[in-house]
């Protein structure tokens, strides 16, 4: 078994069961509580440019040619700030460190693009994401001890610094590359 980070777009083929079943799992837990249309509008939020160079980018982990997890960052609107979205493991490779790995590489990736912190926003039905955050060093810019329905978007930041990272030089000029 061998996984392995590909840099591509949301258009990509290989993305589409990915994206499939995140768009379910977001109906699932919120249906139309934000809005009547559900996933589908807040999947189509952004275009599929957003999350290309130069100023964002979208990747996948790739296990036997099949997208398993995936994620992706555009530039947000406060200079110097890239915004993660859509970070997913597939429902039949979770707890295996998959998520986590996507975002560190999310990170190194905006690192490496020029940007200096992250935001990102989740869902209050996600408290898996919430743990994933919390404990891979970002800082929530909400009350934490606050029910999390009462906020509904909860957000997180990170700065980077290069310090953090051991990047190889395969992954500063590979769009693919092993992990």
């Amino acid at each position: 078994m061998s996984d392995r980070f590909y840099y591509t777009t949301p258009l990509d083929p290989l993305a589409r069961p990915l994206i499939e079943e995140l768009t379910f799992e977001y109906d699932s837990r919120y249906g139309s509580f934000y809005d009547a249309e559900g996933a589908t509008k807040e999947m189509n939020r952004f275009a599929p440019e957003v999350f290309a160079p130069p100023h964002g980018n979208f990747v996948l982990v790739l296990r036997d040619g099949k997208a398993i997890a995936g994620g992706a960052f555009m530039r947000h609107e406060d200079h110097g700030t890239s915004e993660v979205k859509r970070v997913w493991t597939h429902s039949g490779y979770r707890r295996q460190g998959l998520a986590k790995r996507v975002l560190a590489e999310l990170e190194e990736q905006a690192l490496r693009q020029g940007y200096s912190r992250i935001y990102l926003t989740t869902g209050f039905r996600q408290p898996e994401a919430v743990g994933l955050y919390l404990t891979n060093g970002y800082t929530a810019l909400f009350d934490t001890s606050a029910d999390p329905e009462t906020i509904r978007k909860l957000p997180f930041e990170k700065y980077l610094s290069a310090s953090h990272f051991v990047t190889s030089t395969a992954s500063q000029i590979s769009p693919r590359h092993d992990i």
